[in-house]
């Protein structure tokens, strides 16, 4: 009778062993699948700045006057802060995005399809998203920031 105690508690810690293995799998994949549902909705408001962007661009220089608009951002991604950059270089205009407070350099660029000078960030923790194009002669100046 002894030798089937011993056999029972080998039993009881392999369940123990492999119940925390499929516990720790199933939370790295509930992890996985919350960031990539994050970067998704990070990916998606590039986007949406991109297209407001080209849209507002559109606006100021068949009426050849300056506009804003209010972005409708959401305060945070799942429960993180991000940020939002347009940027621009002689021949093209686009949008950066990235989660924290630090504008890194990011490889993931949503281009704008217009002729224009861009600059600013917006960090989801100052508040209302502004959108402003602004134009003078044959130039085209785009700006994002935000407003408490």
């Amino acid at each position: 009778m002894p030798s089937i105690v011993p056999s029972y508690i080998y039993v009881l810690f392999a369940c123990v062993v492999v119940g925390t293995i499929i516990i720790a799998a199933c939370g790295l994949a509930t992890l996985n699948i919350k960031t990539d549902a994050d970067q998704q909705q990070l990916s998606n408001l590039s986007e949406y700045v991109a297209a407001q962007s080209n849209q507002l661009v559109l606006q100021a220089t068949r009426d050849n006057a300056s506009s804003t608009v209010y972005l409708n951002l959401p305060a945070n991604i799942g429960n993180q802060k991000y940020w939002i950059q347009i940027e621009s270089d002689s021949s093209k205009a686009w949008v950066t995005a990235g989660f924290g407070s630090i504008q890194a350099d990011s490889n993931r660029r949503t281009y704008i399809p217009a002729d224009v000078a861009a600059s600013g960030v917006y960090t989801s923790y100052s508040g209302l998203a502004v959108l402003k194009c602004q134009t003078d002669g044959s130039n085209v100046n785009l700006t994002i920031n935000g407003e408490n």
